[in-house]
Order: structure tokens, then C-alpha cells, then sequence
């Protein structure tokens, strides 16, 4: 199931037209995929704690409006694949209902006690990922 994430855009993440600088949606992509991980289950943190590491090897995304300081965002994230090492998210970045931005980011488990090697997710986190997938 999808899941939202209410982020309020701070000044700091325009520019000096006001608008959201594009590499800001990346940092709302993150904030989408963090708490749709934690409510299922998933922690980044404990996962660190347990030697795993998760990197974004793939990013995209598509800009259809412009979000400005102060606007009220709502980031819907998806799980969309899931294999034994990877996972694949989508977003849709929205004020109103209406979507600004859709993208998609892939990332990889990796082994911190192995150099960052990459490596198969706990079987734990794999069941908990395959339970909140949403295949397109």
C-alpha cells in the first residue's frame, strides 16, 4: 500500500525564485522511503546496527509543477520491487492532490563488515519488504 509523509518546504530548499531546487525531491524521496520502512516494519536504523547498508544505485524523477517556500507537500511512496537485494520505490511528491513530481529510486544491501559489498537482504527485512510491495 502506499504510503504518506507530510513535509512543509523550508526556505533553505529554494531558490532565489522561490521554487524547490530540484535535488530537494531526492530529500523527500528519502523521507518517504524512511517512514514507509518504519511503519513496516523495517528500520534503517537497526538494520545499520546490524552490519546492512542500503545505497541508492538507480534515481529519476519528473517534474510537472513547482512546489515554493512554505507549501504543504505530501510525498506518496510505493514499494514496487523487491528482490533477495534490492529494492525499488516510487514517489509522487503532491500539493493538493495534484502531483509536482513522480520519481523512482533502486537501492542495493550492502555488507558494511564486508567492505560494502553487495549482499543479501536479512531474511526478516526481505519478508517485511515483500509483504508492503505494490507491484505496478
Amino acid at each position: 500500500m502506499p504510503h504518506d509523509v507530510t513535509v512543509r518546504v523550508r526556505y533553505a530548499e529554494t531558490d532565489q525564485m522561490g521554487v524547490v531546487y530540484h535535488s530537494n525531491y531526492l530529500v523527500y524521496f528519502e523521507i518517504g522511503r524512511t517512514e514507509m520502512m518504519r511503519a513496516s516494519g523495517i528500520s534503517y536504523a537497526e538494520l545499520e546496527q546490524r552490519g546492512y547498508v542500503l545505497a541508492v544505485t538507480e534515481s529519476g524523477m519528473k517534474h510537472r509543477g513547482s512546489a515554493k517556500y512554505d507549501d504543504e507537500l505530501v510525498v506518496r511512496t510505493w514499494l514496487r520491487e523487491v528482490t533477495k537485494t534490492r529494492l525499488r520505490f516510487e514517489y509522487a511528491v503532491m500539493r493538493d492532490g495534484v502531483a509536482l513530481t513522480t520519481g523512482h529510486t533502486t537501492l542495493a544491501f550492502l555488507s558494511r563488515a564486508d567492505n560494502m559489498r553487495p549482499i543479501r537482504a536479512p531474511e526478516d527485512a526481505h519478508e517485511r519488504a515483500l509483504a508492503a510491495c505494490e507491484p505496478a
